[in-house]
């Protein structure tokens, strides 16, 4: 079972562990649905490692150990998805600017692309600031055959499906840990491919810039606001 997930046999030397995931926010999922908001503006803060560990964990990350599930859903469980991390200059705490490939078995990073590439990403994503601002930024890539060779064409609509399902939950973990993020879908697709270095059959769907959000970031409504004006709306 371990040696098919791919532990137990021992990290490469390009690779670098992330903290194991564990409850550490303390914030119920009522809570968060309600709190998510898009972010893009961020203050010059960078992350901690177990934030990022929490946020790439509740995207990809490994959940069941026996089939190798993973926390968002997949059609099939064929997992196209090939998640990137964008770091800047100072970006989190204790690891050093580059593009990073996460590996959901072994829950660690490989240095993909050494540099801060943020105003080349912003750029490519038609200069959008906080794509260059935000410390850290998630680039979800999917390999569509992965899918389609056992669903055939409807399989690119259920590629696009998991990218939101993982996207979500990095929205509400974000939440969760006090950050903010947003999703990114308007970019040049050859200029972002060029800019991760991404090879082969990996394209690039979306885009989460993520940090810690500035005094002017929106903020929900409470419940009691809510229960106020849906019981007006009922009469």
């Amino acid at each position: 079972m371990l040696k098919v997930l791919g532990f137990g046999l021992g990290a490469t030397p390009k690779q670098i562990p992330l903290p194991p995931p564990k409850p550490v926010t303390g914030v119920n999922i009522e809570d968060a649905v309600l709190a998510r908001r898009s972010i893009r503006e961020y203050i010059d803060k960078p992350l901690t490692m177990n934030q990022l560990s929490l946020l790439l964990w509740s995207a990809q990350g490994i959940t069941e150990l026996r089939h190798g599930l993973r926390a968002a859903p997949s059609a099939g469980a064929t997992y196209p998805i090939e998640l990137y991390v964008v770091v800047g200059e100072g970006g989190v705490e204790g690891l050093g600017k580059g593009v990073y490939r996460y590996v959901p078995q072994n829950h660690s990073l490989i240095l993909h692309k050494p540099g801060d590439v943020r105003e080349e990403l912003a750029e490519a994503a038609l200069k959008q600031p906080w794509v260059k601002e935000a410390p850290v930024t998630l680039v979800f890539c999917a390999i569509f055959a992965r899918t389609t060779v056992r669903y055939g064409r409807r399989g690119f609509r259920y590629v696009f499906m998991d990218v939101g399902h993982a996207a979500q939950n990095v929205y509400l973990m974000a939440t969760a840990l006090g950050l903010g993020t947003v999703g990114v879908g308007a970019f040049n697709d050859e200029e972002v491919t060029a800019v991760l270095g991404l090879k082969g059959e990996e394209v690039p769907t979306y885009l989460m810039p993520v940090g810690v959000p500035s005094s002017n970031a929106p903020k929900s409504s409470t419940f009691e606001e809510l229960e106020k004006y849906f019981r007006g709306r009922h009469g």
